[in-house]
């Protein structure tokens, strides 16, 4: 076969890309549990951005399955045989919140071009990169590539929330499942390690003493998110509260951190303004929580009030790799670990809690850190969440990782490496699956903030390394 020139093939497409790519940003498929049903399993938002995506695929040829509305598939075999290996492409169509977010320059479900760059949310994270992916193989399938492997691709819509649409769809689809592949959505050059990942709940009696009362705490909107914004109403001795927090906005000037403070019928509420980031890297974000809890701990709280505000606003502020924490965790491989306090909910008299977020290396798990976890002062039970995930890692030497490298080398001229990160990406799912981009060296990193953003042209190169890389793999 003639050697195919997939930049070209990309550029000649482009304007059938970007359109397809503009309808799925429109659609708003954030999780949505109130409005959850049998026919919507994440709410209406993912389930319409499913059924968007198939009738694309159904537009361009493909025979579609839905698997009950939580995963959705299609499958392209151009001569390979019925029992042939199977390379499984896993993307994800949902998106974590934007709503609550501050920030947004635009709206965030109206993509718009600036500058080169379209913002939207899912534009990096992971819509953009999955109809990037989805163009790559639509340009082997235009071409009539014959194929001696079947490609399946496979959209999920709860990626962001605990996947439980991945769940479903392994359980309850009867055919073969695939043997290798790869997720577009992370990092180039590639992703082949990912650290363990789970959430542990933190529970406190909600019981108050003191001269100050802790009516409410609030903050977080996903554990995989950096609080941005954090609440708190507060009752009883409450003078020169302004005064104070001013002084102690100033002494964290660097981190731009912004409040509202409402005072009436003798209660306070306090609105403390951060950074939003990938729960993954908490250091790139202002932890509203851990900051408005600080202030918090230098009033006169009693009970477990106290002990919440204190281990949130002393032993989790800016404590990314749990050391002051006590679950600390190095390792050669896969470096250390990090700890996101991701959503917080107290409430006077009631059962409260702090939710860690955890992305942990091999050689711990979460029950060592869960037996660190209940010796925290105040603590009366610590519960893990389901759906944790333990260390994942394909060898560089695997023929899946260096035809993938290859790939990429050829289309940037720089050399590929390994990468093991915190995050979790569907690439964890196969023995053999790994993340693939679209996210390039130098590239902002946008994903799970306020003003999300993907270069187009990076939309337009990583296609071409997709088709390329498709193909390589399976023709």
């Amino acid at each position: 076969m003639v050697e195919i020139n997939f930049t070209e093939e990309v550029t000649k497409r482009k304007d059938a890309l970007m359109a397809d790519l503009d309808k799925m940003l429109r659609i708003n498929s954030e999780r949505n549990d109130a409005l959850a049903d049998k026919e919507n399993p994440f709410g209406p938002g993912p389930r319409a951005a499913l059924d968007a995506f198939l009738a694309l695929a159904k537009r361009d040829g493909y025979a579609t399955t839905n698997v009950d509305n939580y995963v959705g598939h299609f499958e392209y075999e151009n001569g390979a045989a019925d029992d042939a290996e199977v390379l499984g492409i896993f993307a994800h169509l949902d998106v974590v919140p934007a709503a609550e977010q501050l920030g947004w320059e635009t709206n965030p479900y109206e993509p718009v071009i600036k500058d080169g760059n379209l913002y939207a949310r899912g534009a990096s994270d992971d819509k953009g990169p999955t109809m990037a992916c989805y163009y790559g193989l639509k340009i082997l399938k235009e071409l009539n590539v014959p194929l001696s492997k079947k490609i399946r691709f496979i959209a999920g819509t709860d990626e962001e929330s605990g996947w439980s649409d991945m769940d479903y769809y392994f359980a309850h689809y009867d055919g073969k499942l695939p043997d290798f592949g790869f997720s577009p959505d992370a990092e180039f050059p590639i992703i082949n390690g990912e650290k363990g990942n789970v959430t542990e709940f933190l529970h406190y009696d909600g019981s108050n003493g003191g001269t100050v009362t802790l009516e409410s705490f609030t903050s977080g909107l996903r554990f995989n998110m950096v609080p941005e914004v954090a609440t708190a109403v507060i009752s009883g001795e409450t003078d020169d509260l302004k005064a104070a927090l001013d002084a102690f906005v100033a002494k964290f000037a660097e981190k731009k951190i912004t409040y509202t403070l409402a005072q009436a019928n003798g209660k306070a509420t306090l609105v403390l303004n951060g950074k939003g980031a990938h729960g993954a890297m908490p250091e790139m974000g202002v932890n509203a929580a851990t900051y408005l809890a600080a202030f918090l701990d230098t009033l006169d709280f009693g009970g477990a009030a106290k002990e919440y505000l204190h281990i949130g606003g002393v032993t989790l502020l800016e404590d990314h790799a749990a050391e002051r924490l006590g679950t600390a965790y190095n390792d050669a491989l896969m470096g250390g670990m990090t700890v996101n306090p991701g959503v917080w909910n107290f409430k006077a008299g009631e059962d409260s809690t702090i939710a860690l977020n955890f992305r942990f290396p091999q050689g711990t798990d979460k029950d060592v850190i869960k037996s660190v976890l209940v010796k925290l002062s105040g603590v009366v039970d610590v519960e893990i969440a389901p759906h944790d995930m333990n260390p994942h890692y394909v060898p560089q030497e695997d023929e899946l990782v260096k035809t993938l490298l290859a790939v990429y080398e050829k289309h940037t001229g720089l050399k590929g490496y390994e990468t093991i990160i915190g995050g979790g990406t569907f690439g964890r799912l196969l023995k053999r699956g790994v993340a693939y981009g679209a996210m390039f060296e130098g590239e902002v990193d946008t994903m799970h903030q306020a003003n999300e953003f993907k270069p187009v042209a990076a939309i337009l190169k990583a296609a071409a390394i997709y088709a390329e890389a498709i193909y390589e793999l399976a023709k």
